[in-house]
């Protein structure tokens, strides 16, 4: 049973019932695309979102990065249309923008859209699929690129999403996706990606029979560091003839089957190892108490709130947790109803260990608390396996 992840307590909802939700991933024996339940409407989770894409510098740098690749690989031009779908709070089309290439954005939560539209990026507060996407074409023409980062896992009904693609994208238009890549997911042990936010946890090979089943072909694919490794994709229209194939789609196909990504015994290992890794979490910080440790967190990501409500970490081992975004400040983590502060509180109180949370964005954030070594404090680090870092550590 877990909360939603993204669904912060404020403070006068204390004393209010929070609603627990079963977390149970599944795996089709046929296709191989692992999915959650859908216990909770998307309009419930996302029309008012705690998620800000701007406030990681490491992510930032990663987009800007992405931007000049794609400028310099396709013929995009101030007379195109880049398109995002799941734009947040405009972090990535802001530097098309720079550029005086038109834009637009499609993003369902309003409060965050609103930042977006703040930085005179033009944005529709909506879901996206064929309906909407037939709407944006007769209003604004379709899309030269059309982009979508960490967003294929967050649409319950993904055959309507990528169909929605299809019709909104131009005969030599390209997408660009990025998602989690299921494989780095099983063999990094990384469960706690597993939310009722994320409906859907991808393979190549199952994305790639999707957008195909919908008359879109994926011509290239890259792996990529983001979020503890997850895979950038490059698609077309079936039709279009002036994209070649590229030799790295072929090989990622080999590379899942060889790894066993069709074998369903692949997923049953991986349930247990998620077993063991929570037994480690909890000696840890017993152990840490017992010695009269203190610990806090840094970060309040989705992940997070999945690790720790699985492990059932409180403020019994868990005093507090800090964050950059301002809008989780002040707030209490879901289901933990850990308190979430400004990150100078870690300086204020000196803990002897700060356990990262977002542990994808760990080389940040260690650079980012290096001073914690003035007190001999120490990071640790759950994901792969729990690890403890001194501050001068330099990881990889």
């Amino acid at each position: 049973m877990s909360p939603l992840c993204e669904d912060h307590v404020k403070p006068e909802e204390l004393k209010q019932m929070e609603p627990f939700y079963p977390l149970h991933a599944y795996v089709c024996s046929k296709c191989f695309l692992v999915q959650v339940e859908e216990l909770v409407s998307p309009s419930d989770i996302f029309s008012d979102y705690a998620y800000f894409s701007s406030y990681s510098d490491s992510w930032l740098a990663h987009i800007k990065k992405y931007t000049e690749q794609v400028l310099q690989r396709f013929e995009i031009t101030c007379d195109s249309l880049v398109a995002e779908l799941a734009s947040n709070d405009g972090y990535l089309l802001q530097y098309f923008l720079e550029k005086k290439i038109p834009v637009l954005g499609i993003e369902p939560a309003a409060n965050v859209a609103k930042y977006a539209i703040d930085k005179g990026i033009r944005t529709e507060v909506k879901f996206f699929g064929v309906k909407t996407a037939k709407d944006l074409s007769g209003r604004y023409g379709k899309a030269d690129l059309l982009i979508g980062n960490n967003v294929l896992a967050h649409v319950p009904d993904i055959n309507d999403f990528v169909s929605g693609m299809k019709a909104f994208l131009k005969p030599e238009g390209v997408i660009t996706m990025e998602f989690p890549h299921l494989m780095r997911l099983v063999e990094g042990n990384q469960f706690d990606t597993i939310y009722q936010e994320h409906y859907s946890y991808l393979s190549f090979t199952t994305v790639d029979q999707i957008f195909n089943h919908h008359g879109l072909a994926l011509f290239d694919v890259e792996e990529i560091p983001t979020h503890g490794g997850s895979l950038r994709i490059f698609a077309k229209h079936k039709e279009d003839n002036s994209k070649q194939i590229s030799e790295r789609v072929f090989r990622m196909h080999t590379l899942e089957k060889n790894k066993g990504l069709h074998d369903l015994d692949y997923y049953t290992d991986f349930k247990e190892k998620v077993k063991e890794t929570k037994r480690k979490i909890l000696e840890f910080l017993i152990n840490a108490k017992r010695d009269n440790k203190t610990v806090v967190g840094y970060g309040a990501p989705g992940k997070g709130n999945t690790l720790l409500n699985y492990c059932g970490v409180r403020t019994d081992f868990m005093d507090y947790t800090v964050d950059r975004n301002p809008h989780k400040q002040g707030n209490y983590l879901p289901g933990t109803l850990i308190p979430i502060y400004h990150p100078d509180k870690i300086r204020e109180t000196r803990p002897d260990y700060v356990f990262i949370l977002p542990w994808n964005l760990k080389n940040e954030i260690m650079d980012q608390m290096s001073f914690i070594g003035e007190w001999g404090g120490q990071f640790v680090v759950p994901i792969p396996q729990l690890a403890v870092y001194e501050p001068s550590t330099v990881m990889a």
